[in-house]
């Protein structure tokens, strides 16, 4: 398929992701077909590291669309996310004027709020017209911003449009493909969740989960990826207070290999769970005796599985 072009039909949004390597239930396509093709904002939540914002990377890279990330966080503004003044500039003209005597006051203020001293953040880079079509807006981790923010997006994902007080309305040519990912540290309004369509990302099953592996990471032995997959699938299934996504999954497959493993063992699974898990206490509840457990049941699961 052509990049720029949209899939005309779910298997055909199946094999766009799979260009990228990115393996997708048919759950997944057809939601993200029915965003594409009805012009609606996709909201992604799920743990993190399942792969929510490389949804976006993959249909920018595949489609050809630039991609314009708003990674949000606690006390997001809109001076940060849609737009803000170049005061400077507006100083250095209002000077200008000022020496040259031309210092009538509604010229002057319309000179100085005018385009060309906008600072364009993230959401009003979305609304512009791109030659290759319009892009791709990631709105990345929503529940970290403030519920005054979510507020906000409103009238951008409702309308494609912001609204500045000293210029107007703003509102895109060609409404962006806009991703919306949240982790779920906090709910989202029910007012948002209903401009946009709906998917929760789980962890993938394993056989899904070792094709991810096999796709993004070619160099990992067959034996320790699965090895690997069955580990990870059995890790979850423990009371952690955190457990690995499917990004820990690859970069452990990736370390391993770095190390030169062909297969999983107890000591190794002891030494490496820091690329595995990311605090303390999920790392000591697991190492030693319990790994290795882990690795048996792992293993006998996959040989029962066959």
């Amino acid at each position: 398929m052509s990049k720029s072009r949209l899939p005309q039909s779910i298997d055909e949004t199946l094999t766009l992701l799979g260009e990228a390597g990115y393996v997708a239930d048919r759950a997944l396509a057809t939601v993200l077909f029915l965003s594409l093709k009805m012009g609606r904002p996709l909201f992604l939540e799920g743990e993190a590291g399942v792969g929510k914002t490389e949804i976006a990377k993959v249909l920018s890279q595949t489609l050809g669309r630039k991609l314009i990330r708003l990674q949000c966080y606690e006390g997001l503004d809109v001076s940060s996310a849609v737009y803000e003044w170049n005061y400077t500039a507006q100083m250095v003209e209002i000077r200008l004027a000022e020496a040259a005597g031309d210092t009538e006051r509604r010229s002057l203020t319309e000179d100085v709020f005018s385009e060309r001293f906008l600072i364009k953040r993230p959401i009003l880079q979305a609304l512009e017209p791109d030659l290759a079509g319009a892009p791709i807006f990631l709105i990345d981790e929503l529940d970290r911003a403030d519920e005054a923010f979510e507020a906000f997006l409103l009238e951008v994902l409702s309308d494609n449009q912001v609204t500045i007080p000293e210029i107007g309305t703003i509102r895109a040519a060609e409404p962006p493909i806009v991703i919306v990912t949240t982790n779920r540290t906090r709910e989202i309004h029910d007012a948002l969740k209903r401009r946009c369509l709906y998917h929760w990302v789980d962890y993938p099953d394993a056989e899904r989960e070792l094709q991810i592996v096999s796709r993004r990471l070619p160099g990992v032995r067959e034996r320790l990826a699965r090895d690997v997959v069955g580990f990870v699938q059995r890790l979850r299934q423990e009371d952690l207070f955190k457990k690995p996504g499917v990004a820990e999954t690859l970069d452990w497959a990736s370390a391993l290999t770095e190390l030169d493993m062909v297969a999983l063992d107890p000591e190794t699974i002891s030494d490496t769970l820091g690329v595995l898990l990311k605090y303390q206490d999920d790392i000591a509840r697991i190492q030693g005796s319990v790994s290795k457990k882990l690795l048996e049941e792992a293993r006998a699961e996959l040989a029962a599985a066959e």
